[in-house]
């Protein structure tokens, strides 16, 4: 089973797409906030991060930039209601592997999803 971890810090969000995504199959666990990635996915590996951009303390850009600092290899879809050009670009060059805008259509997410995840890193 395919684990996923969703970063972002509105827990309604994180608590309803976790429970999409479980129903569909997959592992989910979220955090609400940057620094907090790192402590889950020192004890749990995942194979994608659906991260917000817009977050307190931690950006999703600051995450983007901690993981490739430290070689973390994980496949990242930003996931983000500041969506615009730049931002895709920017985290497109940080290694963000897609980027869908809030509020999301769950098929749509869940399509990306399955096609990030059968990519080759």
């Amino acid at each position: 089973m395919e684990s996923i971890l969703i970063v972002d810090d509105d827990v309604n969000l994180c608590t309803v797409l976790k429970e999409e995504l479980v129903e569909v199959g997959y592992n989910v666990e979220f955090v609400n906030n940057g620094i907090a990635v790192f402590d889950c996915l020192s004890r749990t590996p995942v194979d994608l991060i659906l991260l917000d951009l817009k977050m307190p303390g931690m950006d999703g850009f600051e995450v983007l930039k901690e993981l490739h600092d430290r070689k973390i290899k994980v496949k990242i879809i930003v996931l983000t209601a500041y969506a615009d050009v730049k931002s895709a670009i920017d985290s497109a060059k940080m290694g963000a592997s897609d980027f869908i805008s809030k509020p999301y259509d769950f098929d749509e997410l869940l399509i990306t999803i399955r096609k990030v995840l059968q990519r080759d890193t």
